[in-house]
């Protein structure tokens, strides 16, 4: 076949503009999405009328936080839900728990897990696949549930008014690249320093070094955590609780008290490549060392649905990852296919399976955000799922959302549920062996 039958002839080009011009939707169409953009102009008015913001079963947060100009939704997330058992336990108007607090030590931890994972590596070609990929983002932001779950195991909580944001944690673009350019660094002189022959004592202490360097970069850029902290809190009906010198354990502890053990990470990644039913892990994927690997059950959509009614029932909210890239109001606060009306303003059709969505890299888990309520419709059968997210009140619908149960078999990947809620053959699942995947395979993907 010549090169002439595979490119964009002249005639065909004259074909398709043709086609185009001649159709009066097709100018509609166009002059409203130059005018005011694609979701503005493709959204379904009637469809998303149908989709109020009332649920049948809902919890009363706090206000809404914002992460603003960083990718620390899955710290947020987690955080909301943590305070929602502050904030019932102990009458308050309001709580926030401090994310510079988590943030500081995921980015010290994620710096020795990167240091560490290039000493495994060490053997491996700088340009291969696995080198390249560990390489290439030392200290992004985002994270896992159980990479939180190890933070919290090993650090604490600590208010926000406590140990409050900065400048770079808000706004963590550059913190970020100078870091990650100094590890990329360090990661030459430990792998010159392994090619040399030096001995294991040798190199560890050049990795001690490297890390004193980053918790001074840290300290200087988010402050310094605090070991202790003195507590104040004032109920609705003006009582206050004071305590002095707590830790930050000792908090999270005292005042949250949700055992992370017995939280289960579920997902739902129906893909051909990934039996239903099974344990998953990521390899070179976690950022406290010693802590528990990040590990998700694959399971079918209506056990993950029903395990947080479940919860929600019980007066819990749930921490859960979708892809909040695909079919969106972000103005209007709503995940909707048929509200986003995207497909029938192109005149095409977006067909793919969830399982070849994961495949062909076309979606994956992107952010973290807390399901609050749900709809039931006469049935028993969730229509609607109330949101909190974490772009603050101006977003959305005053800073809520909600999502279609359409769009949430589409596009949600994983919820983290007290295995309580589960029944007794999903919970035996648990105990399998992890498979592993691939460091690169979606399933891995960072929530930001």
């Amino acid at each position: 076949m010549n090169n002439k039958s595979k490119s964009i002839s002249a005639g065909k080009l004259k074909s398709m503009s043709s086609d185009f011009s001649g159709k009066r939707a097709n100018m509609i169409a166009s002059n409203a999405a130059f005018k005011n953009g694609l979701a503005a102009a493709a959204e379904d008015y009637k469809a998303a009328s149908k989709m109020p913001f009332t649920f049948s079963i809902d919890l009363d947060q706090g206000k809404i936080t914002n992460q603003k100009a960083s990718g620390r939704c899955w710290i947020f997330s987690a955080l909301n839900t943590f305070r929602y058992e502050i904030i019932h336990n102990y009458n308050l108007d309001n709580f926030e728990l401090s994310q510079n607090y988590i943030f500081f030590y995921d980015k010290l931890e994620k710096s020795n897990y990167f240091l560490e994972s290039v000493i495994a590596t060490a053997d491996e070609p700088v340009d291969g696949r696995l080198y390249s990929f560990i390489n290439m983002a030392p200290l992004g932001d985002g994270g896992q549930w159980d990479m939180l779950a190890n933070l919290v195991n090993k650090y604490g909580v600590v208010p926000k008014d406590a140990y409050p944001d900065s400048a770079n944690a808000a706004n963590s673009r550059m913190l970020c690249e100078y870091i990650s350019s100094k590890l990329r660094e360090d990661a030459v002189v430990l792998r010159k320093a392994i090619a040399k022959g030096n001995s294991e004592a040798k190199v560890r202490q050049l990795k001690e070094d490297m890390m004193t360097d980053v918790y001074r970069m840290l300290a200087i850029s988010l402050g310094e955590p605090p070991k202790k902290f003195d507590l104040t809190l004032t109920d609705k009906d003006k009582k206050v609780i004071c305590e002095y010198g707590i830790t930050p354990k000792k908090f999270y502890e005292k005042y949250v008290g949700l055992d992370l053990t017995d939280r289960v990470s579920l997902i739902n990644a129906p893909a051909s490549n990934k039996p239903m039913n099974k344990m998953y892990t990521v390899k070179f994927l976690g950022n406290v060392i010693e802590g528990s690997p990040v590990s998700y059950l694959n399971v079918d959509i209506d056990i993950i649905k029903q395990a947080m009614i479940e919860q929600l029932k019980d007066g819990h909210p749930v921490w859960f990852g979708s892809d909040v890239s695909k079919f969106g109001l972000r103005d209007s606060g709503i995940w909707d296919r048929k509200g986003s009306g995207i497909e029938q303003f192109f005149n095409v059709s977006f067909d793919f399976s969830k399982g070849d969505r994961l495949i062909y890299g076309d979606s994956a888990m992107n952010h973290a955000m807390v399901i609050l309520g749900v709809n039931l419709d006469s049935k028993g059968r969730p229509n609607r799922w109330h949101i909190e997210n974490s772009w603050g009140e101006k977003a959305g619908h005053n800073g809520h959302y909600l999502c279609s149960d359409a769009w949430f078999d589409e596009f949600v990947y994983q919820a983290v549920v007290d295995k309580k809620y589960l029944p007794e053959d999903v919970v035996a699942l648990l105990d399998q062996k992890a498979i592993e995947l691939e460091p690169w395979d979606p399933m891995g993907s960072l929530a930001d």
